[in-house]
């Protein structure tokens, strides 16, 4: 789940007076398939910008239910996301793209070790936004070179709905927990667009092969799926950890458990992972110090060591305060009173939001004698009303112990 400025670049050329330009519309999809794979693209399919006509209902009904929650960019104009022309009316074709980021080891292993921080797969490596969209423009600068026409090339914070025209263009099918599956590829792959003027042949849409298997609901540790198919983003732990800017609400951090960027539960469990390869590009390969981090390291990073540490990474859109604040639910879950240490010095941080995350860390962490007598010392001192409701909140519970 991400907002913000859209990922695009519209390229316009003259037609080259050479062998290629004189491929018919079957061969030189054929061709523009072999490049996108030389550029590394692990899949590419064609379809029309007509092919998702369903997608604005379940849109309308997504946004209309609230599910969506903070999530305003999705909300704004959202008749040009559910139709590419509304996005681009000269568009005949969308190309879509995915490049596959399978790990090599099951994200749900970490989950066991509550004093690590467990990153989303997808966040371990380079930010994927910048090595999709200069391969997506170097793929479309080669498409107007070969053919003409003109290209706008798309990643992810668009306002296209990529999974559905990746389902209409073959790459998958979206699975009961809303994402793209690939029998090749299983859950695992990245999404990018090219809108041209030209019009390629299309491909057919890729079949739903989820069968009766629901493995992915019932895995979601805060019950995010309302039916098969249907998501509320505001239960949801991606949501929760990185587009929600406020505390997270008591009912979900016991559920969230060590994730501190993301979740990959409803993914990791899909059997048609069994299919799934490692991933082949390098700078999406988890870096080792985002693979399992120490909480207690990541704790104590300020705003400067924070975004030298996730230099290039998806994690630095957050900001340290919200990053720290799950680091802190992360550490009430751990069960470890050593990691106490680390909450009580964050009592005095800058961030209210750091504050009242640190306040519910040491109400699962120390005995109840222990909190009570911080919590008269400490919230006298506390201007900030959320923090000091927070402190309220912990009172009433007392601690973790007697």
């Amino acid at each position: 789940m991400a907002g913000g400025r859209a990922g695009v670049a519209h390229l316009r050329g003259p037609r080259l007076l050479n062998a290629l330009s004189k491929l018919s519309a079957a061969d030189l999809k054929d061709a523009l398939a072999s490049e996108a794979r030389a550029l590394g693209f692990d899949c590419v399919g064609v379809t029309s910008p007509d092919a998702i006509a369903d997608a604005a209902g379940h849109l309308r009904a997504f946004l209309d239910s609230g599910a969506h929650g903070e999530m305003d960019w999705l909300a704004a104009n959202p008749e040009r996301r559910a139709d590419p022309r509304g996005l681009w009316p000269a568009v005949r074709s969308v190309i879509m793209l995915g490049l596959n980021y399978g790990s090599d080891e099951s994200p749900l292993t970490i989950l066991e070790s509550r004093g690590l921080g467990a990153i989303s797969v997808y966040a371990q490596g380079d930010d994927y936004h910048d090595l999709i969209k200069k391969r997506l423009k170097a793929l479309a600068r080669w498409l107007v070179a070969t053919s003409g026409g003109e290209v706008k090339v798309f990643v992810d914070t668009a306002a296209v709905m990529e999974k559905p025209l990746a389902q209409a263009a073959g790459l998958g099918w979206q699975g009961k927990h809303t994402n793209l599956v690939s029998r090749e590829f299983g859950s695992w792959l990245f999404l990018g667009a090219i809108f041209t003027t030209l019009d390629l042949p299309r491909d057919g849409a890729d079949a739903d092969h989820c069968g009766s298997c629901q493995a992915c609901l019932d895995i979601c540790p805060t019950s995010a799926f309302p039916a098969p198919y249907k998501l509320d983003a505001r239960r949801c732990i991606s949501y929760l950890t990185i587009e929600s800017k406020g505390p997270i609400p008591h009912e979900f951090r016991k559920a969230i458990g060590n994730r501190i960027y993301g979740c990959d539960d409803c993914l990791a469990v899909c059997p048609w992972n069994k299919f799934a390869q490692e991933g082949r590009e390098a700078k999406l390969a988890a870096r080792e110090d985002l693979r399992a981090p120490a909480l207690a390291e990541l704790a104590r990073l300020d705003d400067a060591a924070f975004r030298a540490r996730f230099t290039k990474s998806p994690v630095k859109r957050i900001g340290r305060d919200r990053f720290v604040r799950n680091v802190l639910i992360a550490i009430g879950n751990a069960n470890d009173g050593a990691l106490a240490v680390e909450a009580k010095r964050l009592l005095t941080d800058d961030s209210a939001l750091v504050r009242g995350a640190a306040v519910w860390a040491l109400s699962q962490l120390l005995g109840r004698e222990d909190f009570l007598a911080l919590a008269a010392r400490a919230i006298s001192a506390e201007l900030d009303a959320t923090v000091r409701a927070e402190w309220r909140a912990a009172e009433s519970v007392g601690g973790a112990a007697p």
